[in-house]
């Protein structure tokens, strides 16, 4: 038999499938269409392990497998290229982030190309791309060129709101907007200098400037999103993080909070993901309450979603960064209060609302006036307030809240009971339901619903509060302080933001001699020599020319590391860039969004949801037909690895083998699974070459080896427990790899990777080839005509297979391939007629064995449209029965009989059989028991 040679097979096919454009989609096609998309990996200088492809490989499987059913099918692979590491690495080393991005991308697409995707490459993305991210400065523009009108529900162009300023002021305007924008007549508004029009317009655009608390990490020189920081500290570097005021750029994300929530139900998304992002928006019913501080011109706004227990309000806690602090706070409180704030900052918010253990704050000196009352209440600081929630500042209700409850009783403050026959003594009470409100007044004997009902009336009809919806949902911050992202097409005219016209998009990124912020703590950008705007020429040039008459300040941050992936997807529906249009309508009406994106759930809160905002605003404006931009998600779990532990005797340079370490004090070491053997044995020579700790190591042995300990956790570098896929590929194939990747376990779930493993699939498919091909590479198929049993065996297997890939249930297949070739192998099956629809079967998972055994059957061409084989029941009804034979309820023999018989014509043959005789001995039988289709017996 001619041996199963993969690493030829693969070439040769990976060869044919680049010359042949095999996976191209056509955007004029009569097949319906499927667009299948990965979220885009950001290339690492590591480049790929074996974990990074499991949701590549499910997704390829699930194209293939859409092309078999005949659908035009989109799948598309590129690069969210724009990203921190590369920068941090030109930091080090000079070397220019544009030449580190393209190697890394040339590694993995090497490694991509090895493992058989079937991606469309001549649609090809890289963020860091110019011709990509012009179109990202172009939605920047048209984001800012916009606003939320409520009346509609959507956004609108600006020149919407300024024709209505023209005519009307904005006192009628519904508008998501800035809370200190103040009302203005028509006739003002005309009168305005052109500054103070740009001021008030940015207020409502939905990218727009403001003084916003960020996450600054001195160490990176950039602001972090929430997502970004990892217990305190930054999740690149683990460096730590503060809380800072900076003017940035923001995007009104929060003008979508409701759209978002609603959007969720019309997807078919994992639910714990969706819950994610329904907690992330928060959405609650209450009402916003005015309390005046006292001595003060100035009020603390207060978002409550129990305004009815506002009578047991003791005491108010705001937001440490609250704007109202420093204002406020007395000449006797100001170093503790300073001490607090600046300790707070060094946490994120994150760190923050997870410490619901530690109670702290300090009082301000200063009191807020009881709206109803006019009692004075104490005002504090406490960091279990956010000022990015709500409005910074809680009204504390301790009998009510175990939060205000706890630091009330901590800080000796008082806890007034508003519950009618309620023990608040030892807690607090938190109940809606089944209680009525005491000691408040005119609420006095109210349930929930009506007190909340009339508090809200009152306190809209005395003029200090009204009913609102909140979200927790806040503007996403749009700056970094960084070089390697998209620069922002803009320039500034006496402090005004002014946007480039898109005719002279791209502005691309200017040489830099550092990658550091400046001496005077600018961005990198602020170290660029030709970093200023023309307006006479349209055109970058040197920061000396700068007049602010015709030449102007460019920017200096550049965007987050989520803009460009915000909307790729539809790039990716156009063959090539386009110089009027992202996409052409005809192509974005064909393809209109994708069908299955599969990805990690880590994006749950980022990407996620800000692909969803930019997909709606983009829909809002007409330039894209659909509101949601990917209408399936799977979240794949993880693969981990499975780190090599050596023990050192602890304060020695011996170490000890696994089954030896019990008998004394040890430290655990990792070490590289790549020295270890499929038995677990380290080969200490590879050891003690690879780190100079290890060189001069003695070694307790068992048995005369050195057996190390296992641990399952992240494959990671920092583990050494990173296992590469080119080795994979290299010593058991790309289909070994693919096949053994799925048959781990449920695709959603996390698993451990072991590479003694593989061998079980390696051998299937060195089975597999056996079946087909014979000595010298000869086919066995045969124009035999198929048993009974070889079609049952492949019609179970197609509708197994068929099943499986549409419940993505991958690791079945797997199991399901292995059973049918063991069992067409035992019937000695050559039959064409089952080989052929086998390998389309196998042709997803296996893509390289399946089109070598196509070829070899006789076909010309690719197996990749080949029809999928059609499940036909009838190939599954049995038309015999094995039937077992009792005497006297005892089974003595089994016999083979027709379904189609009936009872009598079953008892007539089983009388005859000769055993039967031989049982019966000459009697006379009493009884024959014959149900069909299941029993027989005897009764003697």
């Amino acid at each position: 038999m001619m041996k199963y040679n993969f690493n030829e097979i693969e070439a040769k096919w990976q060869k044919y499938w680049a010359e042949n454009g095999t996976f191209h989609a056509e955007n004029n096609s009569d097949k319906p269409k499927y667009y299948v998309l990965d979220m885009f990996p950001y290339p690492s200088g590591a480049g790929l392990h074996v974990g990074h492809p499991l949701g590549y490989i499910a997704s390829d499987i699930y194209a293939r497998y859409k092309r078999h059913q005949g659908f035009n099918v989109l799948h598309p692979q590129g690069y969210d290229s724009f990203g921190l590491p590369a920068e941090q690495y030109a930091i080090q080393t000079g070397q220019h982030p544009a030449i580190t991005t393209k190697t890394n991308i040339k590694r993995y697409r090497e490694q991509l190309d090895k493992i058989g995707f079937s991606f469309d490459w001549s649609r090809e993305v890289r963020t860091s791309e110019p011709a990509y991210y012009k179109w990202t400065q172009w939605i920047f523009i048209e984001l800012f060129n916009s606003w939320y009108n409520i009346e509609t529900d959507k956004a609108e162009h600006i020149d919407t709101l300024v024709a209505t300023f023209e005519a009307e002021g904005n006192a009628t305007v519904k508008a998501v907007c800035d809370d200190d924008v103040t009302v203005f007549a028509a006739a003002e508004w005309n009168n305005y200098s052109s500054e103070e029009k740009q001021e008030i317009l940015l207020k409502y655009r939905l990218t727009y400037l403001a003084e916003t608390e960020v996450n600054w990490c001195p160490a990176l020189g950039t602001v972090l999103a929430n997502d970004e920081i990892v217990n305190g500290v930054s999740e690149r570097g683990g460096h730590p993080v503060v809380r800072k005021k900076m003017t940035q750029w923001s995007m009104r994300i929060s003008a979508y909070a409701q759209r978002l929530l609603d959007g969720l139900n019309t997807i078919d998304w994992p639910q714990p993901l969706k819950d994610s992002q329904t907690n992330w928006i928060g959405r609650s019913q209450g009402a916003m309450v005015t309390f005046k501080v006292d001595g003060h011109d100035a009020n603390i706004d207060v978002f409550t979603t129990r305004p009815d227990t506002i009578y047991g309000v003791s005491f108010m806690t705001l937001a440490p960064e609250h704007d109202l602090v420093a204002k406020i706070t007395t000449a006797d409180q100001k170093e503790a209060v300073e001490n607090y704030v600046e300790a707070t900052s060094k946490r994120s918010e994150r760190e923050r609302m997870a410490d619901v253990k530690t109670i702290s704050g300090v009082f301000t000196g200063a009191y807020a006036l009881h709206p109803f009352t006019g009692e004075k209440i104490q005002i504090w600081i406490g960091d279990y307030v956010l000022a990015s929630y709500g409005t910074g500042a809680v009204m504390a209700v301790p009998c009510g809240d175990q939060r205000d409850y706890d630091f009330a009783k901590h800080f000796g403050l008082e806890i007034p009971n508003i519950f009618e026959n309620e023990d608040i003594s030892e807690e607090a009470f938190s109940e809606k339901e089944g209680v009525k409100i005491a000691n408040s007044d005119f609420l006095n004997g109210l349930t929930y619903r009506k007190a909340m009902k009339t508090v809200i009336y009152e306190m809209e009809q005395r003029g200090f509060g009204k009913g609102k919806i909140n979200y927790r949902l806040r503007d996403a911050v749009f700056s970094r302080q960084r070089y390697w992202g998209e620069p922002f097409p803009v320039y500034y005219v006496n402090g005004m933001p002014q946007m480039i016209d898109v005719q002279h998009l791209p502005i691309t990124l200017p040489e830099v001699e550092k990658y550091l912020p400046t001496e005077t703590g600018e961005p990198p950008l602020g170290n660029a020599e030709v970093w200023a705007w023309n307006t006479e020429t349209n055109e970058v040039v040197g920061n000396d020319k700068i007049d602010n008459e015709t030449i102007f300040p460019l920017e200096l941050n550049t965007m987050p590391g989520w803009a460009g992936s915000s909307w790729y997807f539809f790039r990716y529906m156009e063959k090539a860039a386009r110089e009027g249009d992202f996409a052409s309508s005809a192509a974005l009406k064909y393809w209109e969004n994708v069908d299955l994106y599969i990805g990690g759930s880590e994006h749950a809160t980022g990407h996620l949801l800000y692909a969803r905002f930019w997909t709606k605003f983009l829909k809002d404006r007409a330039f894209v037909g659909v509101d949601e931009p990917f209408k399936k998600l799977i979240n794949q779990g993880m693969i981990l690895g499975t780190s090599a532990l050596v023990y050192r005797i602890t304060g020695t340079n011996t170490y000890v083998s696994k089954g030896l370490k019990d008998q004394h004090e040890v430290d655990e070491i990792r070490v590289d699974v790549n020295m270890i053997n499929t038995s677990d044995e380290l080969d200490i020579n590879d050891l003690k070459a690879w780190q100079p700790q290890f060189e001069n190591a003695e070694f307790i042995l068992e048995e005369g080896k050195y057996i190390v300990g296992r641990e399952v956790e992240k494959m990671s570098k920092r583990w050494f427990n990173v296992v590469n896929p080119d080795e994979i590929c290299e010593e058991y194939g790309a289909d070994s790899l693919r096949l053994y990747e799925m048959f781990l376990g449920p695709l959603e779930q996390s698993k451990p990777w072991n590479t003694a493993g593989i061998t079980g699939v390696f051998g299937f498919l060195k089975k597999l080839w056996k079946l087909y091909v014979g000595e010298e590479g000869v086919s066995k198929a045969t124009d035999a005509v198929p048993t009974k049993d070889n079609l049952k065996t492949l019609h179970k297997t197609i509708k197994k297979v068929a099943e499986d890939i549409e419940n993505f249930s991958f690791n079945t297949s797997v199991s399901t391939f292995m059973i049918c070739v063991n069992e067409l192998t035992d019937q000695k099956c050559s039959s064409r007629e089952i080989l052929e629809p086998l390998t389309i079967l196998v042709s997803p998972y296996a893509p390289h064995i399946a089109e070598e055994l196509w070829e070899r059957l006789g076909n010309e061409g690719s197996i990749a449209t080949a029809k999928f084989p059609k499940f036909e029941p009838k190939h599954l009804v049995e038309s015999s029965k094995e039937y077992p034979v009792s005497f006297n309820g005892k089974m003595r023999f089994k016999k083979e009989l027709s379904l189609e018989l009936s009872k009598e014509e079953i008892e007539k043959i089983i009388l005859e059989d000769e055993r039967t005789q031989a049982q019966l001995n000459g009697r006379t039988p009493k009884k024959v028991i014959v149900v069909p289709g299941r029993i027989i017996n005897i009764v003697g």
